[in-house]
């Protein structure tokens, strides 16, 4: 948990910040998972923090989203490349991804507990 909140300040994706007065934070939680390598050993323990969204009421929390997700479509086409072309294809695992946006508002969220 520590490393994932290292790495979230390390990349000035959030700030621990006083609550604004009049404003109620969007609560959040930890999520766990148990990363393994491909003979089923424990690779790492990860935790990551989310925020409760579903409680968030569009219009008034906020305006519209949006998610880039890959499309198996793609993942596929990528890889019919990669054996027509005879290309090596290697996995790699990325600890922590960001995604490089700004927000035009603020979001007041309340730390994930056990931080």
């Amino acid at each position: 948990m520590q490393a994932e909140i290292g790495a979230l300040l390390e990349n000035n994706t959030w700030s621990l910040v006083p609550l604004p007065h009049g404003k109620k934070p969007i609560g959040s939680k930890w999520v766990f998972k148990i990363k393994r390598h491909s003979d089923g050993s424990i690779e790492r323990y990860k935790a990551r923090p989310i925020a409760k969204g579903y409680n968030q009421v569009e219009g008034v929390d906020y305006h519209d989203t949006f998610a880039p997700v890959e499309k198996l479509v793609t993942i596929r086409t990528l890889i019919t490349l990669v054996v027509i072309q005879g290309w090596s294809l290697h996995q790699m695992d990325v600890h922590n991804a960001f995604l490089h946006g700004d927000l035009d508002e603020d979001v007041d969220m309340a730390p994930p507990l056990g931080y």
